[in-house]
């Protein structure tokens, strides 16, 4: 039986093994690295919620506590973008100097290597605070913490390497970069040509066995001021000198030296005018002794493996760290500009237009971080999930430009105007930043998240296709039991996600009652239908997946949207169920809920021929009556905009944890404080209107406010809180200026507004 049974397999095997792409030694080791976190419970299609709900919330010691309010405070308040952007182009020395007496750059090294032993909760806080004030001081901080010498070093160093190196990087003592990218390789880094030779050469005075390097790298940050290189090429050893095999052109890393002969370093770039250390790197026949390869001899070929199991603290923890706080900082600014700035008499937060996208701001940061906050509870378990951080990184930074493309758009001119007083421009300019780096977005979405998600989280295609390729008698009986496997969860899924369709979702089991209950059982239904049709896509399509990216793009725009929800519903349940951020989590779990199943939906109205047919029918089982979801409803939006735009116990949580300035000429205070005093000027205002005739008011708010005194139509407590709205709001909505020639290093001293002899409001010098 067993025999026929084998002989009937083969023909199977066969066609599999010509149907199933190839994977290359860098794909594999890409796959293999990291873990399978949550969600893998989403692409299964049965999430189990209760193991979710018992992650605990991350945490912060009383050390990382007092670092955040003491160090990180006093960086803050030295920090003046516009300074460090338009007239310096580089952090004050007395910055650099606090960031190395106060070891910022070696938060992640261990106490014993003269760090402060900061866990992924606190390295997140520290980045998104600095964030908050300035992106090059958030940059300088975070590029040490995330991919570079120090993670790899405690990872894969030797003991050697650690002693001689870590104290130093805590230290500030060295400087690191990491030199990935070149120009030729970008997202494809494995497609690199940097390349270095075994060979004998003398290193110190002594003859010695080692590399000998060239390489040209460009995007490099902080390699203009570096002092240690971490460097990624591709390694040869035609003598055979290494004595064991080593893979032509494996990948591997090694320190260098920026002062070794054959380096050179020192220019910048330029990244959208923003001041971070960024350039240019390249080397030709720079040695370096064998010593040097991070690992040592064992480290040689595996710095592949090295750099797909370190991504995640780039992509979990420093990028959203920097596009969260990014879309706080939004709300807590242009919030607070929207209750202040008039027009057509009425505060702009009136008006529907600016409601809905004050709503979208406010919902996109509250699910932003709590993305944020899910990620580093999965990180600090021990967790270093591969795909939950490529998802991360991508619709956090992605949310950040949505964010912060709405405060530009309430803020109109005094977004655009450049200068002190505005906090958002240079936001707006580092928006592509994080787009752009840690792996294009455009690559994340369309290949990794759902490409490696499929690969790595379905319970049976990695069993598969090993079994595949596996051409004995006993991979045969593996692919059989790949398959029944395979046949059984699609069966599975299916079912469950027609009958959920036809409402049944209403009564799917979840592990807790109360407002996120609803937002769950509508989860496990869309879980269900994203596990069938990810079935459907590797039973038609196959290998052939990789070139349908768009498909794959849409199905994984559906697993990070299950995943975003899970996030949301975490952090709701971890605070405490607070009844102040119920519309928030109503309108994000509402949001995301509509653009997963639209996802979904498009995904299968756009099948590739000549399986489209089997999409539809797929379609039809999936969605029998249509799109569930529609996304939040204006009523809800409403609500979520006044939650920002108000003073109040949600407008602290939703922004908590940026840097709040306590100087009175600073911008946001000076917003913070119109704001207050808008706000309890708003029942003098009503009376204002109520008692001012129209004509009076059409002259001006001046004008209406000297009647009301004339006539005595308000009290005079009323008429002191609506001139000191008035002065502050004046003083808040200002715009600098420069003078005719752009003398930007001279920017003119900002003006106080002041009545003139008509009772008006003066106007600024233009020179």
């Amino acid at each position: 039986m067993s025999a026929l049974l084998d002989r009937l397999t083969r023909p199977v095997q066969r066609a599999l093994r010509a149907a199933l792409p190839p994977l290359s030694e860098t794909e594999r080791e890409a796959l293999e690295a990291g873990t399978v976190w949550w969600e893998g419970e989403l692409m299964r299609g049965r999430p189990r919620w209760e193991r979710l709900l018992a992650l605990p919330a991350p945490t912060l010691t009383e050390d990382e506590r007092a670092f955040l309010d003491g160090p990180v405070e006093r960086l803050c308040a030295m920090l003046d973008d516009w300074e460090i952007h338009h007239r310096r182009h580089d952090l004050p020395p007395e910055a650099w100097e606090l960031m190395r007496r106060e070891r910022f750059f070696g938060m992640i090294i261990p106490r014993e290597h003269g760090g402060l032993g900061f866990g992924p909760a606190a390295h997140s806080a520290v980045v998104a605070k600095i964030a908050s004030r300035s992106v090059a001081a958030a940059v300088t901080v975070m590029v040490p913490n995330s991919l570079g010498p120090a993670e790899l070093l405690l990872r894969y160093g030797t003991e050697a390497q650690r002693r001689r190196y870590l104290h130093r990087l805590a230290r500030g003592e060295e400087i690191p970069c990491f030199a990935l990218t070149s120009p030729v390789a970008g997202s494809d880094a494995a497609s690199m040509t940097d390349h270095g030779v075994v060979c004998m050469g003398t290193w110190q005075g002594r003859e010695t066995l080692g590399v000998r390097l060239t390489w040209s790298k460009r995007y490099i940050t902080l390699a203009p001021v570096a002092t240690l290189i971490g460097l990624a090429f591709r390694l040869y050893d035609p003598e055979g000198l290494l004595g064991r095999e080593v893979p032509e052109g494996a990948i591997t890393l090694a320190l260098v030296p920026a002062d070794a002969p054959g380096v050179r370093i020192g220019r910048r770039h330029y990244p959208l005018g923003l001041a971070f250390m960024n350039g240019p790197i390249q080397g030709e026949d720079v040695f370096v002794p064998l010593e040097a390869v991070i690992g040592g001899k064992d480290g040689v070929g595996r710095g592949w493996r090295m750099l797909m199991e370190c991504l995640a603290a780039g992509r979990g923890i420093s990028l959203p760290a920097l596009s969260a706080a990014a879309a706080r900082l939004a709300c807590r600014d242009v919030g607070a500009y929207a209750r202040v700035r008039r027009q057509f008499g009425l505060p702009l937060a009136r008006f529907e237009g600016v409601q809905e996208a004050l709503g979208r701001m406010a919902g996109t940061t509250y699910w932003m971080e709590a993305a944020r906050r899910f990620m580093l509870a999965g990180l600090e378990a021990g967790e270093r999930p591969a795909v939950a951080s490529a998802i991360v990184k991508h619709r956090l930074t992605e949310g950040m430009r949505r964010v912060v493309a709405d405060a530009m758009d309430v803020r109109g001119g005094s977004a655009i105007c450049l200068g002190p007083r505005n906090r958002m421009g240079l936001v707006w300019q580092a928006v592509p930043v994080g787009i752009t780096v840690e792996g294009a977005n455009i690559l994340t979405r369309s290949m990794i998240v759902f490409g490696q998600g499929a690969v790595r989280c379905h319970p049976w295609l990695l069993p598969l296709m090993e079994a595949a390729r596996e051409d004995t008698p006993a991979g045969r009986a593996r692919l059989r039991r790949a398959l029944a496997g395979l046949a059984g969860h699609f069966l599975a899924a299916l079912g469950r996600a027609f009958w959920f369709g036809l409402g049944g979702w209403r009564l799917a089991r979840v592990p807790l009652r109360g407002p996120a209950a609803r937002h769950l059982r509508a989860a496990t239904r869309l879980s269900a239908c994203l596990a069938a049709a990810t079935d459907l896509a590797l039973a038609t399509l196959g290998g052939s997946l990789k070139r349908h990216e768009m498909i794959s793009a849409r199905l994984g725009d559906t697993l990070s949207a299950l995943f975003l929800l899970g996030a949301t519903v975490h952090r709701f349940e971890t605070e405490g169920r607070d009844p102040a951020l119920r519309p928030l989590l109503d309108w994000a779990c509402a949001g995301l809920l509509a653009e997963g199943e639209a996802a979904l939906d498009m995904a299968l109205r756009n099948w590739p021929w000549p399986t489209r047919p089997a999409a539809w029918v797929m379609r039809w089982l999936l969605l029998p009556l249509g799109r569930r979801h529609r996304g939040p409803s204006d009523a809800l939006t409403r609500r979520v905009a006044e939650l920002v735009s108000l003073p109040g116990p949600a407008r602290e949580r939703l922004t908590e944890g940026i840097h709040l300035p306590t100087d009175p000429d600073e911008p946001l205070a000076r917003l913070e404080a119109a704001l207050v005093a808008a706000v309890a000027a708003e029942p003098a205002e009503r009376r204002l209107r109520e008692e001012v005739p129209r004509p009076v008011r059409a002259r001006g708010h001046e004008a209406a406010l000297e009647w009301a005194r004339e006539h005595d139509a308000l009290e005079p407590a009323e008429l002191d809180a609506l001139e000191a709205a008035e002065r502050a709001r004046l003083e808040a909505i200002q715009v600098d200026d420069f003078p005719p020639d752009l003398g930007l290093k001279e920017a003119q001293t900002p003006w106080r507004p002041r009545p003139d002899a008509a009772g008006g409001v003066a106007v600024p010098s233009s020179s």
